[in-house]
């Protein structure tokens, strides 16, 4: 049903934290792919447990912007090249980059369900996992510009979340839905994420009922 894409086509998906990877997705986005800055200070939050400064201000000078503030628009690629500077940073202590991306989901998640749009999101499901995931896509649509989401029910608690146009990778949306789905208490909560092609990744979410 699902995981056919640019190798589908005669391409193949760059290695995950790679250079090629990222310079692909730097190379899709134009101007006006644009996030809030919430979530480059989430990425910074993330490094600054490392204890060093001088890594957060190589996770800042990476990304090219020089101070942030969180309802701020800034480029998608000033994210992206933060993620993944922040990724090889945070590797050896996560157990490899795409465990990393994860964590920085995670924190993205904790920054995004803080913000006006995620805690409207909370609202709005009331503690149920199912409409949390639901309401989603709209949520997140306050805080990017860019992209499709949408969300497939396969049963009363697993569905499938489809993104296209999706700068991140999808470790990194992995994390940041088992952030949400934490704040909902989903017992069992699962996420499994499938990089389609560059820019388009499908997601299995599960929970217990």
């Amino acid at each position: 049903m699902h995981h056919m894409g640019e190798e589908g086509g005669g391409w193949s998906l760059a290695p995950s934290g790679s250079n090629e990877d990222l310079a692909r997705r730097l190379a899709m986005a134009s101007p006006s792919d644009t996030t809030r800055g919430m979530f480059l200070r989430a990425t910074l939050e993330a490094v600054r447990v490392l204890g060093e400064e001088e890594a957060v201000r190589g996770c800042l000078r990476a990304s090219g912007e020089e101070k942030l503030v969180d309802f701020f628009i800034y480029p998608v690629t000033a994210h992206l090249r933060m993620v993944f500077a922040a990724a090889r940073m945070l590797e050896a202590r996560s157990g490899g980059f795409n465990e990393a991306l994860r964590a920085l989901g995670s924190k993205a998640a904790q920054s995004f369900l803080a913000s006006a749009s995620g805690l409207m999101l909370q609202l709005l499901a009331g503690g149920d996992a199912k409409r949390l995931l639901a309401n989603l896509p709209s949520a997140y649509r306050a805080t990017v510009n860019f992209g499709e989401r949408s969300v497939l029910w396969t049963g009363p608690t697993r569905g499938q979340l489809c993104m296209r146009h999706e700068f991140m990778p999808s470790a990194f949306h992995e994390g940041l839905l088992m952030g949400v789905l934490g704040k909902a208490r989903a017992r069992g909560a699962r996420v499994h994420g499938y990089q389609l092609s560059t820019l388009e990744s499908d997601y299995d979410v599960s929970w217990e009922a």
